[in-house]
């Protein structure tokens, strides 16, 4: 009878339980699909995209490495009475990269990685795999922190182009094809979607970036990302090598903001304070009585800098600037960069637990201004002789002023490199300021055309306050 009591009571409580049961969803979302894709979607996209994608090659000239004279030489000279000669150091080899760029403009208007032409002296384009013209491209304008540059090659007619489309409408799931040079295999494509939009990486590059599938590997770096449109919404420009399909690419509208540019100034400019960082890591700012507080810490001023000017003083947590919260050193230095140059900015500030607001006008980079003022040639200097490729100047107050040269220098400074020169090969680089040539101390332009001859000259020199011994020959 117990038996039977107890199992009529657990059907009852089992068919309870499944009486009370929810029931899972059955319906499927519901989802605004458009017409199937067409079976010769990619090999349309193929056709339409491959003649405006191009290889890019580079090569980095030999250029003998700065050495001293052995002493040793010259206590024998003195010994023996004659000159002695130094054993020649071998060249470096040509360093050679590749990748990939695709033309924007019928006249051979290219964009590329600033990562595939950073540092060459040559940059070979070729606008196919079988074809056997090759074109050296001129460098239009690069910008380092973008990652993005633009080169250009003189046709012998109208080249096909990629069409620009917009990244800001691109949807993630949304199909897209990755064209390159992958390993130097020639054109190339794969397909895969759209896996992310606003990945901030700011180890690979300051704008958030596309997030794809699409196989992308080394050589790829350059070429277009297309939507199923056949438009260019973004650049190949990385991949996370811990895994396998995970791709990125710099959208499109970003890259569109930065041509006109590039291609009319040849850089962005890049503002800066002067200064040194470090974060305002939790066990400082709870040391500090600062709670959540999170900022970058002033740890160093330049003499003479804009950070200096503003009024800025060490120790300094530097909690908003331009409009945009400061959390880290990285944040700052971003918006420092993309702050306008000339124009002062709200600074907000903690100084001894007490919060303050200060103006605070960036500066160009330096070096950035060295290099755009020697573009333009500003300035005339005197031409060396024997074809050496290079010229001279003597610093003026307003050269002083421009190159942040110190103002009791007057030592004659090298304003202009012709490529693939003599100098360009023995290492000379424009801003270099000449001490004695031949071991001839020079006061000016002139004593350094007068030292110089024809053949192998010896230049010592300064570069960035270090002393350096050159030959060109």
């Amino acid at each position: 009878m117990k038996t039977l009591l107890v199992l009529f009571l657990s059907i009852a409580m089992t068919a309870q339980a499944q009486t009370g049961a929810k029931e899972l969803p059955k319906d499927p979302p519901k989802m605004k699909l458009s017409d199937p894709l067409p079976g010769n979607l990619f090999v349309e996209l193929a056709k339409a995209i491959n003649p405006a994608v191009v290889n890019i090659s580079t090569t980095a000239l030999p250029k003998n490495s700065p050495r001293m004279r052995d002493p040793m030489l010259d206590m024998l000279e003195q010994l023996y009475g004659f000159r002695m000669q130094q054993p020649q150091q071998q060249q470096r080899p040509q360093q050679m990269g590749l990748g990939t760029g695709f033309i924007i403009r019928e006249d051979g208007l290219i964009i590329t990685n600033n990562h595939v032409i950073a540092g060459a002296d040559v940059i070979n384009v070729q606008l196919s795999e079988k074809s056997t013209d090759v074109y050296e491209a001129t460098l239009v304008g690069s910008d380092e922190r973008t990652d993005i540059a633009l080169i250009k090659i003189t046709p012998k007619g109208k080249l096909p182009v990629a069409v620009l489309g917009s990244s800001n409408s691109v949807e993630v799931g949304e199909w897209v094809a990755a064209f390159g040079n992958p390993f130097g295999h020639g054109h190339s494509m794969t397909k895969g979607i759209i896996s992310s939009k606003g990945r901030d990486i700011t180890e690979i590059n300051k704008i958030p970036l596309l997030q794809t599938d699409a196989s992308i590997n080394p050589g790829n770096s350059g070429g277009p990302l297309v939507n199923t449109k056949g438009q260019v919404i973004g650049v190949n420009s990385a991949i996370d090598a811990r895994a396998q399909g995970i791709g990125f690419a710099i959208p499109i509208d970003e890259v569109k903001a930065i041509l006109p540019v590039l291609e009319s100034k040849g850089r962005i400019a890049r503002g800066f304070l002067g200064t040194n960082l470090g974060d305002l890591d939790p066990e400082a700012a709870e040391y500090l009585g600062l709670g959540d507080v999170r900022g970058a810490v002033i740890t160093g001023i330049a003499p003479g800098s804009p950070a200096m000017k503003a009024g800025l003083k060490m120790y300094d947590i530097v909690t908003e600037f331009n409009g945009k919260t400061i959390r880290s050193t990285l944040d700052l230095m971003d918006a420092v960069a993309d702050a306008p140059i000339g124009k002062p900015v709200k600074t907000k500030l903690i100084r001894n637990n007490k919060e303050m607001t200060l103006n605070v006008t960036t500066a160009e980079r330096m070096e950035e201004k060295r290099v755009a003022r020697a573009g333009v040639k500003t300035y005339a200097g005197q031409k060396a002789p024997f074809n050496l490729g290079f010229s001279v100047i003597d610093p003026t107050p307003e050269l002083r002023q421009e190159w942040g040269l110190p103002d009791d220098m007057k030592q004659p400074v090298v304003i202009e490199t012709e490529r693939f020169s003599i100098a360009t090969k023995g290492g000379l680089r424009v801003g270099d300021v000449i001490l004695d040539v031949n071991k001839q101390p020079v006061d000016n332009s002139k004593d350094v055309l007068k030292s110089l001859k024809k053949g192998k000259n010896t230049l010592r020199i300064a570069r960035n306050a270090r002393i350096q011994i050159i030959n060109i020959e």
